[in-house]
């Protein structure tokens, strides 16, 4: 098998193994595990970083040794301007180039020659930026940077369909519990009907009438009140929420 293939059947599997990284449910996870195998695919990758932009700056979400990157001075640097500019930036030598001095100086000092910081395109997801650092100088020409930027593709795949998982759980979650709140409150709403022998709009109006007597939530109240029934002391509950018992509590017209 001639070299030439054998890089690209490599790559080939790499790819997949990053595509297969989109199943994790959490994004950092995703992004961590992306990193380090890309600087393992990579020749001559010491370090490969993701930052993104938040509302407080930039914020470095995942590297292969972050303590060894540091965190470089307050001033603009390759990474902000890929952030700000959606274009790729290359210091071939951090030794001589002087475009960002404060930052070559930095990595300089770390041990990293060159680095190479290239905008992940994404659809859903806020601006990133995929950043390899190596510790020879002029590593990241044409040839490696073909297959970084390939690989950068796909990374936005992953960034966009990890986050894309990740809310669709969220949004689970969310009918879920819009579900088990709608089921506790029918539940109470039918306890204040049987104990006060109230309709059904009458229900609801005591069992909102609780909420409003201790300033509490009304899934919360009703949540309270299915509980204390399933325990046999749902007299005392209705006392706690101001509702007294049949007797004395007027119960409103439906």
């Amino acid at each position: 098998m001639s070299g030439a293939l054998r890089r690209v059947l490599t790559l080939a599997q790499e790819l997949a193994e990053v595509t297969r990284l989109a199943e994790d449910d959490d994004v950092n996870a995703v992004l961590s595990r992306f990193v380090s195998r890309l600087a393992f695919t990579v020749p001559g990758v010491t370090e490969a970083t993701i930052t993104v932009r938040t509302a407080d700056g930039a914020e470095t979400v995942a590297a292969v040794e972050l303590d060894r990157v540091g965190e470089a001075p307050a001033a603009i640097d390759p990474i902000a301007e890929a952030l700000e500019y959606r274009e790729p930036r290359r210091i071939d030598d951090t030794t001589t180039d002087q475009r960002w001095p404060a930052f070559s100086a930095h990595v300089a000092g770390r041990g990293y020659r060159s680095v190479l910081a290239l905008p992940i395109p994404t659809r859903r997801s806020t601006a990133a930026v995929l950043t390899l650092f190596s510790d020879t100088p002029n590593q990241f020409g044409e040839t490696a940077y073909d297959i970084v930027l390939l690989l950068t593709l796909h990374a936005g795949a992953v960034f966009d369909n990890a986050q894309l998982y990740h809310d669709s759980r969220g949004l689970v979650d969310q009918l879920r519990t819009a579900l088990d709140t709608r089921q506790a409150i029918g539940q109470a709403q039918g306890l204040l009907m049987r104990h006060f022998g109230a309709d059904a709009d009458a229900g609801f109006q005591l069992l909102k009438r609780a909420s409003q007597n201790t300033n509490s939530k009304l899934r919360q109240v009703a949540a309270t009140l299915v509980s204390a029934h399933e325990q046999g002391d749902l007299g005392s509950a209705l006392a706690r929420f101001g509702l007294g018992d049949p007797d004395t509590t007027p119960v409103p017209a439906g």
